[in-house]
């Protein structure tokens, strides 16, 4: 799994140059798990890492060049986006 985010947040560091490396990282966290999660609720059986990296490499091509923004515009998840520096020594 990790060899498969790690592909993906290094394309969302090309799509888009306003996000850290630590903001790409969490991004592809927060969408891995979110798509992770949305499909076990939806009752679908798990596909593995292959069929999420698809998803959120779909996801990263029409929505990362973007995804900054999306925080102005919803705020509850800027908490996720916030780098902390006592966290970066």
């Amino acid at each position: 799994m990790q060899d498969y985010q790690n592909k993906l947040i290094e394309l969302l560091l090309e799509k888009n140059k306003d996000l850290s490396a630590q903001e790409a990282q969490t991004w592809v966290e927060l969408l891995w798990d979110d798509f992770e999660t949305t499909y076990a609720k939806a009752g679908r059986e798990y596909k593995g890492s292959e069929m999420t990296e698809k998803v959120v490499r779909q996801w990263i091509q029409n929505y990362g060049e973007r995804l900054h923004e999306f925080v102005a515009n919803n705020p509850k998840y800027k908490h996720f986006l916030e780098q902390d520096p006592k966290k970066l020594n």
